[in-house]
């Protein structure tokens, strides 16, 4: 659309600024081109004195940005109905804040007018923007402060009248519970990192886009040749062809467990005999109405849900996934499908990241289970592991910091600070963990280990060639060539988040398809190589960023567990994660010393 629009909260200033080509052709869009501005705000910020850890991630000096790219909202173009969220300085984590959602939100946002979105300061009272056709107004949002996301999007939508998407909080964002995500089409999230704590900070409780744009392709007919090759592909493929719409992303807990690589019990164990009914063939025959699909994706992974009796009725919902029923369930001993589903619930209506809600409840099981966590702590909640309503009813005590809900809404990292026992949070630079012990696949653990974010699996999803065996299948119990591959997935799915597409397509497509596709899209002459470039150079601006923060190579490791505990069941039995293997030949090949990125490295990338 080749605009963006600046909106200062602080003085209600709307600004609109022209897309910096130079910029796009070098970092994209979405992540990448966000990316980059707030590593230009970070240098402006010292520039001014401020050092980069004073930074309060509350504060107003922090920048939330909403991103599309090439990709998004382009008909035909397969599976682009995303968009990309990062913030300077996560609540969470205290590193760069990155978060990504599907659903109709993403495109919406180009349709309005504008390729992105950037939120400075912070308003007095609670507001909304709207945006329609191009026009812009921050609006009063005192009536929707303390309304949940379901609320919040059906009062907006119906403001405009209809025909729109809607992104916001709910109250775990406006409590500023440091996991907060933001939600749009009610039940899809940009969950990861509080980006919707950082949004309740700045008194912003949505975002609603609406409009009759639509972006152009460069080379219409090249495009409809390559984009039909690209969607032949994916429908051929087993999984995004056959697994993902059939099952879901819950296919994975059969799958994984069977690997002996899911963690359960707060990564006490990885194989659970009873994981089965929690799957997703489980769901597909108990509970599943119907498939559910992003705008212009075919897959349709999502699944629209209900329990029609007992104790966690819940009528017309979507989800869990395979995250979010691992996060829920597997980790904190809930094997009952029902529960999930409703906490899975929950946490859309409330605004929270599944993955750190399920993570932190599990590590406080295991605080509780070790004497940690005293009775009169909990205040009657009984956190013993497999306690379902117990689960369920400490998603709500989050959102509203209610009694022990104000420790876990601090995360798992926090909590098991306060509570004295700091190895029993299963997390990366203070983000936890998603669904996969890389005792039994090791690939994700140099990821896990190595991600800017911090533990984070969609980085750099090494599953597909260890488990799945996409492209290639690889032993997931070998070490060797694993740093390669991570740097490889690393690079490419930066790739994909700034196009901004969905990384299910890369089960399907490489870096030549992208190419194709996003050289008949914006004129550009791109090639799988000048692609991957682009990856590095986003990946490594994006360390330059959390280097400024203070991490480096003693924050690129693995809870201690993981290092010195081995597995006592399940396919990976006897396994632990020989880290120092894998990460010495993954620095060099990054050209990295001590986590950093040489001068010759940032030179070769062009990066200031």
């Amino acid at each position: 659309m080749g605009k963006i629009l600046k909106v200062n909260l602080s003085d209600g200033s709307i600004k609109e600024l022209s897309l910096d080509k130079e910029l796009a052709r070098k970092y994209l869009g979405g992540k990448g081109y966000a990316v980059r501005l707030l590593y230009d705000y970070l240098r402006e910020y010292e520039k001014l004195g401020m050092a980069p850890e004073d930074i309060d991630p509350f504060g107003e000096y922090n920048v939330l940005i909403f991103a599309t790219g090439p990709a998004t909202g382009v008909t035909g173009f397969p599976e682009s109905g995303r968009y990309h969220v990062m913030t300077l300085r996560s609540p969470l984590t205290g590193g760069i804040g990155s978060a990504n959602s599907g659903g109709r939100f993403g495109p919406y946002m180009k349709f309005a007018g504008y390729d992105m979105l950037i939120f400075e300061g912070k308003s007095e009272d609670p507001v909304y923007l709207e945006i329609v056709d191009d026009s812009a107004e921050i609006k009063c949002a005192k009536d929707l402060w303390g309304k949940n996301t379901f609320d919040t999007t059906r009062v907006l939508s119906d403001r405009v009248g209809g025909n729109c998407s809607v992104a916001c909080i709910g109250p775990a964002g406006e409590n500023l519970v440091h996991f907060a995500c933001i939600i749009n089409e009610e039940h899809r999230a940009a969950g990861r990192t509080g980006v919707g704590a950082v949004m309740g900070s700045k008194n912003l409780k949505a975002i609603v886009v609406k409009g009759k744009a639509r972006p152009e392709v460069a080379k219409p007919d090249e495009f409809k040749e390559v984009s039909k090759a690209a969607i032949d592909k994916i429908k051929q493929n087993p999984v995004t062809g056959e697994g993902l719409p059939k099952y879901g992303t819950a296919v994975l807990v059969n799958v994984i467990n069977n690997a002996g690589a899911l963690p359960y019990r707060n990564w006490q164990e990885a194989y659970h005999e009873k994981a089965d009914e929690i799957s997703g063939e489980t769901m597909a025959e108990k509970y599943l109405r119907k498939r559910v699909a992003c705008w212009g994706c075919a897959i349709g992974c999502g699944r629209a849900t209900e329990v029609k009796t007992g104790p966690f009725k819940v009528l017309n919902t979507e989800g869990p996934e395979y995250e979010s029923i691992w996060a829920l369930g597997n980790d904190t001993g809930v094997i009952n499908l029902e529960a999930i589903i409703k906490a899975n619930h929950f946490c859309d209506e409330l605004g929270l990241d599944t993955i750190t809600m399920g993570s932190t409840i599990a590590c406080a099981m295991e605080l509780y289970e070790k004497g940690y966590v005293k009775d009169e702590d909990l205040q009657g909640l009984d956190l013993s592991f497999g306690n379902d309503a117990a689960m369920v009813e400490a998603v709500w005590r989050t959102a509203y910091k209610s009694g022990f809900g104000k420790y876990l809404a601090l995360g798992s990292k926090r909590l098991a600070e306060i509570f004295g026992a700091p190895d029993l949070s299963m997390s990366v630079k203070g983000l936890e963990m998603p669904a996969y012990d890389p005792r039994g696949i090791k690939g994700i653990g140099l990821n896990y280990a190595t991600a800017n974010r911090g533990g984070c699996h969609v980085t750099g999803y090494t599953v597909s060639p260890e488990i799945v065996g996409l492209p290639e299948k690889i032993d997931p119990l070998t070490y060797e060539g694993k740093a390669a591959w991570v740097k490889a997935f690393q690079d490419f799915t930066c790739v994909v988040n700034s196009a901004v597409n969905c990384l299910f397509t890369t089960f399907a497509l490489g870096a030549e398809d992208y190419a194709a596709l996003l050289s008949s899209v914006t004129g550009w002459d791109l090639n799988a190589d000048e692609i991957m470039k682009i990856g590095e150079r986003i990946y490594n601006l994006e360390r330059v960023v959390i280097n400024k923060y203070g991490f480096d190579a003693k924050d690129d490791t693995l809870p201690r567990r993981l290092l010195e505990e081995p597995l006592k069941e399940g396919a990976a039995k006897g396994q632990v994660v020989e880290l120092d293997r894998m990460k010495e030949e993954y620095y060099q090949l990054r050209g990295w010393v001590n986590g950093r990125p040489t001068e010759e490295k940032l030179k070769e990338l062009e990066i200031p």
